[in-house]
């Protein structure tokens, strides 16, 4: 049953962890990565698709994305989508592709992004740690309930902590490579 318990935790803990890395990615970080469009989808046949599944997306230069959708039909539903976006890119259509050209970050416009991404790692961390309160909780209940005993309840407080550690350390060394990577001119 504990171990169940704790594999759980960590089930929870990886998912928060990959989550993180999800959103992550996808900030502008002046550099061209087509894992910045992930959000924007387009009406396509009655229903929302990404445009990573209606288009060949590449980054032929450091700071220029080019979007080729299978249906040229798209090209004008997906150059709006991405006007409407908070992206704050200009996409250029010239009638079988998209181009986007990633503009080179100020300073001020780096320091939001940092401010940003420290909210995000703050955001995970804080629900690593409610996974950890809510494992803690459980133990908790175990042992009024005599289910386990002192010990058992100790070492899986313990074991829980150890497992909160290392991913608060995963979600710092993720949030410090993305903040070198945006500060990086």
């Amino acid at each position: 049953m504990l171990d169940e318990m704790n594999k759980a935790s960590e089930e929870k803990m990886k998912k928060t962890l990959v989550a993180l890395k999800k959103e992550l990615s996808s900030l502008k970080a002046g550099r061209a990565n087509p894992s910045i469009l992930e959000k924007i989808s387009v009406m396509y046949y009655g229903a929302l698709t990404p445009i990573s599944q209606l288009a060949n997306i590449a980054a032929p230069e450091p700071r220029l994305l080019t979007i080729q959708p299978w249906d040229p039909k798209l090209l004008k539903e997906i150059e709006k989508e991405i006007l409407k976006s908070d992206l704050g890119l200009n996409p250029m259509n010239d009638g079988k592709i998209i181009r986007l050209s990633i503009p080179e970050l100020t300073e001020e416009t780096r320091r939001n992004v940092v401010k940003v991404i420290k909210k995000h790692g703050e955001e995970a961390k804080i629900a690593i740690r409610s996974i950890r309160r809510e494992s803690n909780d459980k133990i908790k209940v175990m042992k009024k309930d005599g289910t386990i005993t002192e010990d058992q309840e100790r070492d899986e407080v313990e074991s829980i902590q150890k497992l909160t550690d290392k991913y608060i350390r995963d979600i710092d060394k993720a949030v410090e490579t993305k903040e070198k990577e945006v500060m990086e001119i």
